[in-house]
Parts: structure tokens; C-alpha cells; sequence
């Protein structure tokens, strides 16, 4: 299975080759058309929609709640493309993308503005966004954010005789909360300079532009306390399930499979950093009209609550949670009985400082 945030990670890193790479992604772009999941008899002969997403459980969760319903609701089959960021960058800066809608994060959304090809979305062609409450925040001229994921702190049960963390200082004092730790590397997702500010005292709407000095000395006193830097989804409870770890940051969705295994964890919402995902239409797109259809649709609120059934995906869509069971709505991070416990990762921060303050950590890492 790949994983969307670890595309992301790799697109951004190698999206500044793309220009010198459109020959080998053209070759590339041949193989990786993926598997059209349409409805076969649904109706709508010749009326077709490409969607880009990045596959596995995901891409399963996107058929059953998204794409299904769709073609049955319009007739409009739906094609899946899994093609990596870049390639895909290269064959629409070439005028011809295989794709027509992009499931992508807003960061990776950012780049491709920046590089002209996305189309300017036209709102009006989006009948629910009003209606759906989509946060102002996460509306941009060329991407509409759908849904969040968070990192936050998960921690064992049993190792601190009935104590519970309830912040990220709490995470930082290994004295009070004795273990190792573990945190993410940046091959898993972006340096987490966020939560050390937070264990700090910076307040959450104070964090940006972040204080990169202060930072790396705050990280600096948990240095060797720190027993394993992740890179991937499932390593947090692979170190929580062994004990190797008594605390890890770790991506909201993955406590609930490991309360299913059995592992004593629990998760810390307090000051969960939220990064969202989005859709957007690859600029000169052949069937940009059901482009258009199949983003409002998958915005309504009732399938932002399908996909959340399907996924453990947090939608962005507030009026989504009201279409939820309780104990569904309380086991995401978006629920509005937590939202005020996060904060939203400043992308444009992180666009413009995200290679200097990687090579910082991977440097720190080291020392």
C-alpha cells in the first residue's frame, strides 16, 4: 500500500527535477495509468472522468464511498489513475494530462500553482462548496481542501501509573513521563518543529512564523531520549507494541487499529498538527465538465461522512460529523468536540522553509 502523505513527501522533494525529467515520466506516465474502477452498466456511454489518488486502503475507501455513487447518481464512469506527483506534473506541463481531477494534499497543490498547471477554479460551478462550510482557510484560487490528517501524541496506558500526558510539554518531560520516544523523520512528513515550540510555551496562535533557533533547542533536550526518528505510518505502533517507546507522535488514524490489536494506547489530541488534502483540476483537462460534478459531489457533507466510514479521514466539511453515530464522530480528530485542539500547519511557512530547516534537522539528527 502507498501512502498518501509519503507521495507527498516524495513529490515535494523531487518535483525541482521535473522539467529535466518529462522524457523518463513520459515513459513512466505509460505504466502508470492504474486500473479504471468504474461501474460497469451504470449508463452514460462516452461520458468518462479521470481522477488521480494514490491507491491502497485509500483509493479502496474513495470507490466505496466516492466513486461509486457518483456514476450511479450521474452515469459518469469514473477512471482511477495512481501516478506519482511528478510524472504527472510533467505530462501536464507537456498539454497532455491523463488525469482530469487531482486527490492530492493542499501543500502539493501549492507547488503545482506555482508551476501553472492547475485550472483557476470557477466556484460557481461548485453548487454545495457554500452549503458544505468548507473552512475559508482551506478555499483556494485552484484546490478545495476535503478532508485532514493529524499528528499528534500517542502514548502507552500502563507506563506511568495512571498519569496521562496532556500536552506536549508533558511529551518533553521525560521525568514525570518516564520512556523513550520515538518522532518523525523528514522521509515520513514534515520536521515536527511545532510541537517542541508548543512544549515550550509558544502559544498555537503564535506559532508561525516559527522560531527555528528555539526550536532545535527545545528538541535538543529530548535528543537522547529519542529512540527511533519514523518514516513510515505503521512504525509508531510497531515501537508502542514492543515497548520500545512509551510516547510517539504518530497520524491520528493509526490509534483506533491499534486499540483493535489490543495494544494499551491512547491518543493526546492537545495540540495536533493538522494538514489537510484537497482536490484540484489538472490544467487543460479533457473532461474537465465531470471534473467539476465529481468535485461537488465528493464536497457534499454526506460523502465527506462516507468517505470518514470507509477511512479514518477527518472531514473538512464541519456539517459531515452531524451525519456521523456518535461513537464515530468521537473516534476522529475533526470532531467539534476537539477541532479547538489543533492547529492548522502554515504551508506557505513550510513552501519557503521546508529544504533549510530539513537539512538542519538531518544534521541535528546526526549529532
Amino acid at each position: 500500500m502507498k501512502d498518501a502523505r509519503i507521495d507527498r513527501r516524495l513529490f515535494l522533494r523531487g518535483i525541482g527535477g521535473v522539467t529535466a525529467g518529462v522524457a523518463a515520466a513520459t515513459t513512466l506516465s505509460a505504466c502508470g495509468t492504474g486500473t479504471s474502477r468504474s461501474v460497469a452498466g451504470s449508463g452514460g456511454k462516452g461520458k468518462t472522468v479521470v481522477v488521480r489518488d494514490s491507491g491502497g486502503s485509500y483509493g479502496a475507501a474513495l470507490q466505496k464511498a466516492i466513486y461509486t455513487p457518483f456514476t450511479q447518481e450521474t452515469g459518469i464512469q469514473v477512471k482511477v489513475l495512481n501516478l506519482d506527483n511528478a510524472p504527472l506534473l510533467a505530462q501536464i506541463k507537456q498539454g497532455r494530462p491523463q488525469c482530469d481531477l487531482i486527490n492530492d494534499s493542499m501543500m502539493s497543490f501549492s507547488k503545482y500553482a506555482a508551476e501553472d498547471a492547475l485550472e483557476a477554479l470557477d466556484r460557481d460551478r461548485l453548487k454545495g462548496l457554500k452549503s458544505a462550510k468548507i473552512p475559508e482557510a482551506q478555499t483556494t484560487d485552484h484546490a478545495i481542501g476535503h478532508s485532514f490528517y493529524g499528528q499528534c501524541i500517542a502514548y502507552r496506558t500502563d507506563a506511568f501509573d495512571g498519569k496521562k500526558p496532556q500536552s506536549w510539554a508533558d511529551f518533553f518531560d521525560t521525568k514525570a513521563f518516564k520512556g523513550g520516544r520515538a518522532m518523525c523523520s523528514p522521509d515520513g512528513d514534515l520536521p515536527e518543529l511545532e510541537f517542541a515550540l508548543l512544549a515550550d510555551g509558544v502559544p498555537m496562535d503564535k506559532l508561525y512564523p516559527l522560531d527555528v533557533d528555539r526550536a532545535f533547542k527545545v528538541l535538543t533536550r529530548l535528543r537522547g531520549d529519542i529512540k527511533k526518528f519514523w518514516d513510515s505510518g505503521p512504525v509508531p505502533g510497531v515501537l508502542l507494541s514492543r515497548q520500545e517507546v512509551t510516547m510517539s507522535t504518530v497520524w491520528d488514524g493509526r490509534i483506533a487499529d491499534l486499540q483493535k490489536q489490543g495494544v494499551p494506547v491512547e491518543r493526546q489530541l492537545n495540540g495536533i498538527r493538522r494538514q489537510f488534502s484537497g482536490y484540484a483540476i489538472a490544467k487543460g483537462a479533457t473532461n474537465a465538465d465531470n471534473a467539476y460534478r465529481l468535485m461537488d459531489f465528493a464536497l457534499r457533507p454526506e460523502s465527506q461522512a462516507a468517505l470518514a466510514k470507509a477511512f479514518p479521514s477527518n472531514p473538512s466539511s464541519p456539517l459531515a460529523y452531524a451525519k456521523l453515530t456518535e461513537d464515530e464522530r468521537n473516534a476522529l480528530a475533526g470532531a467539534p468536540k476537539y477541532y479547538d485542539k489543533g492547529f492548522d500547519t502554515d504551508i506557505d511557512w513550510w513552501l519557503k522553509n521546508e529544504s533549510a530547516v530539513t537539512k538542519r534537522w538531518l544534521e541535528w539528527a546526526r549529532g
